[in-house]
């Protein structure tokens, strides 16, 4: 059993993190901290229970977003598929596999990438794709398949690594690019719970309390987005990665 206190705790780190998450990516950075302090057991329960307290908040991201947003499917489906595969290996992997081995490279592409977008205020205010057809189709699922098992493995900043790549290679707008990233972190999530659940890795009862406050902040996260539009989401974006680079050089 969980401390009410400690509960309580959890379910405040979920809706915060929710709102994050639905503007541009990086709840994870909130919630598997965490739940790393306040639940007992090994590394990977933390991430499993993370995963189902996140995909309920990123359904519900995802369905205030298509309200308004129509994603460019050409990018979102192909993306989709191959990051739950690419999930599916990378959560598989979770208990084995030290962070260590990917820690020095995401840090030098999550640098590179702020400092990209923080020089380029013109990036991501509209959209304006850089590749067609089969091509464009292509580099979508690459990248989802490589973000999907960063997921799976790890998963915290997944939705500020997506928004990276559709706005940074791909050329869409942060908004377009919010919606997109919701769907294909969708089904990176399903994947990784598919895989955690079967291998005992994730506390239900906590995860379900924190998953109702994760819906509450996704949606007032996603309704601020639309409001304020793709600058808004921009400025987020560069304060949530440069969290996360602190947070992979300092440890946590």
């Amino acid at each position: 059993m969980v401390d009410l206190d400690i509960l309580i705790w959890l379910a405040l780190a979920a809706l915060v993190a929710g709102w994050v998450d639905a503007v541009a990516g990086g709840g994870g950075l909130l919630q598997v901290p965490a739940l790393l302090l306040g639940l007992p057991g090994p590394g990977v329960q933390a991430l499993g229970t993370n995963k189902v307290a996140s995909v309920f908040g990123t359904a519900a991201a995802t369905g205030t977003y298509l309200r308004k947003v129509r994603p460019d499917m050409r990018a979102a489906l192909p993306m989709t598929v191959l990051a739950f595969i690419g999930s599916l290996i990378g959560a598989a992997t979770a208990s084995s596999l030290p962070e260590d081995v990917f820690r020095p490279v995401i840090i030098a592409l999550l640098v590179a990438a702020w400092i990209w977008v923080a020089v380029s205020p013109a990036m991501g205010a509209q959209d304006r794709l850089r590749f067609a057809g089969r091509r464009h189709a292509v580099i979508a699922a690459a990248a989802g398949a490589l973000i999907g098992f960063y997921d799976g493995l790890l998963g915290p900043g997944t939705g500020s690594f997506l928004l990276i790549v559709l706005v940074g290679l791909l050329g869409y707008s942060f908004l377009s690019a919010s919606v997109t990233a919701k769907i294909v972190n969708l089904g990176t999530n399903v994947a990784a719970i598919i895989v955690f659940g079967l291998g005992g890795y994730i506390w239900w009862q906590v995860a379900l309390v924190m998953a109702v406050f994760n819906v509450v902040g996704a949606v007032i996260g996603a309704r601020m987005a639309l409001r304020r539009g793709s600058g808004f989401v921009r400025v987020v974006f560069l304060v949530i990665v440069a969290v996360l680079i602190v947070r992979l050089i300092v440890g946590w």
